[in-house]
């Protein structure tokens, strides 16, 4: 068989997803929320991470206790809200905490709202920032166009455990998380708290981390 040309395959079309970057800056350095995914996991197995995944159906049709707002880069109003929505559900689901108050998702928000709606719960996305959004390589054969969500650890609650999906979950000092293994994208996101909440400077728009010709390119 002939060898196939990568440079003429089609890419793969990037499906939506987003994740919340959890900060506690109570003590002398920030301190982030994650773990480490499993090393059977086909997508960056073994890898430090943030809480998040995928966009579902019903993140977009469950409601929020508060709404979300200045993060217009990161969609329509529907589709950041359903992506901010989702950052919320993972973060429920991989580290028992939530981010909430009191409220109704809704009757048409489906699987993995249960829990919300059991406790009379809905996601207080009025607590999150737009912290960066990041597109994976075109030549990836699994493909992310990924939205970073921020809050601060005082504003969730609940116990921190791990469902099973992310290893070694804990608060890592700033300074530590930048030596994990983890991937040029979270490494970047990492450098953007840092530039928060350290150096005092944060970007007058969100940043996108991309790729040009395999390499990284920012742009924002």
């Amino acid at each position: 068989m002939a060898n196939m040309d990568m440079s003429v395959v089609k890419p793969v079309r990037p499906r939506d997803a987003a994740s919340l970057v959890v900060v506690d800056a109570t003590g002398a350095e920030p301190r982030i929320l994650m773990g480490r995914r499993h090393a059977k996991m086909k997508f960056i197995p073994d890898a430090f991470v943030f809480p998040g995944g995928k966009l579902d159906a019903g993140d977009l049709l469950a409601q929020p206790a508060t709404m979300l707002a200045g993060v217009d880069h990161f969609g329509t109003p529907a589709k950041a809200q359903g992506l901010a929505m989702a950052a919320v559900r993972e973060t429920f689901e991989e580290t028992g905490l939530l981010l909430t108050k009191a409220g109704d998702v809704g009757g048409n928000a489906g699987k993995g709202w249960e829990p919300f709606q059991t406790r009379g719960m809905a996601p207080d996305l009025g607590a999150l920032k737009g912290l960066a959004r990041a597109i994976t390589p075109r030549q990836s054969p699994i493909r992310f166009h990924a939205r970073f969500f921020m809050t601060t650890a005082e504003k969730l609650t609940g116990t921190l455990k791990g469902s099973g999906e992310l290893e070694e979950l804990d608060w890592y000092p700033l300074s530590a998380a930048l030596k994990l293994p983890v991937i040029d994208v979270t490494e970047f996101v990492l450098h953007e708290v840092r530039g928060i909440f350290v150096s005092g400077v944060r970007r007058a728009q969100v940043p996108l981390y991309s790729y040009r010709n395999n390499k990284p390119v920012v742009r924002g």
